[in-house]
């Protein structure tokens, strides 16, 4: 068996106390990263040398670390989760880095998502736009009952391409205007795509991208940064079905969908 590769890195990452205080980079050594250590873990490294030298470790976000729960995220050397592509933070390995490299760690960029500590960002404002529409309110039965809906393979296919996204934020910190019409667009393309949320299509669309107006997020310009940081690859097409929902929206009664 080979011996264990292991690398000293230059850190330099974005502090904050909180929402009202103003944050800097704070520079960090960190020796002995294994290349088989996740990048959370390579925080966990650190912050157990921190908190043994009696200093405030580093806040950052983190649940399922298998790539599903979308609560990790960080602007990784100017990157949104990191130089892999369609791969969320907490799946993004130090052997992607090299011996001696300085790394840069910054929270979301979004007047949307302001700054809780260090790099934790708020981000319930996905939740209350998901809350303004993003859910079937009609009973549709038990999973049997659902299964004995024919749908053609390709409107099932493309259902869970919309529905793959985790609601991490990534596209936002990516889109140079601080968007969030992929994240809406996902979930708007995913119940539409589908026969059980076709009943309250011209509602939902418009609530919920009157709910992301409000929230503060910026427009979208078409530059499709959202797409390419996407963690997992969902599709821009998502926004053009959100645009088409919301026109037709626009001359149609909710009731008329």
């Amino acid at each position: 068996m080979s011996a264990e590769k292991t690398m000293k890195l230059n850190l330099k990452i974005w502090r904050q106390k909180n929402a009202d205080s103003n944050g800097s980079i704070e520079d960090f050594q960190l020796d002995g990263v294994s290349t088989d250590m996740s990048f959370l873990e390579m925080l966990d490294v650190l912050n157990e040398q921190l908190i043994s030298a009696g200093r405030e470790p580093i806040a950052f976000d983190h649940d399922c670390r298998e790539g599903v729960c979308g609560c990790c995220g960080a602007v990784v050397n100017g990157q949104v989760h990191g130089p892999d592509e369609e791969t969320t933070l907490c799946q993004l390995h130090m052997r992607r880095f090299h011996d001696g490299d300085t790394i840069q760690i910054e929270p979301w960029r979004s007047r949307a998502f302001p700054v809780i500590k260090d790099l934790i960002v708020d981000r319930t404002a996905f939740e209350r736009i998901q809350q303004a529409g993003g859910f079937v309110s009609v009973s549709t039965g038990s999973a049997p009952d659902a299964n004995t809906i024919s749908i053609p393979t390709r409107d099932a296919e493309k259902a869970f391409d919309f529905a793959e996204c985790i609601g991490c934020g990534g596209c936002v910190a990516a889109c140079p205007n601080g968007a969030a019409m992929l994240f809406t667009a996902a979930k708007v393309a995913q119940l539409v795509t589908l026969p059980q949320g076709k009943l309250e299509r011209s509602s939902r669309v418009l609530t919920m991208v009157e709910r992301m107006d409000a929230e503060g997020f910026g427009d979208c310009t078409n530059h499709y940064e959202c797409s390419a940081a996407c963690p997992k690859g969902v599709p821009i097409e998502a926004i053009a079905v959100m645009n088409r929902e919301y026109l037709r929206a626009t001359f149609l009664s909710p009731e008329g969908a």
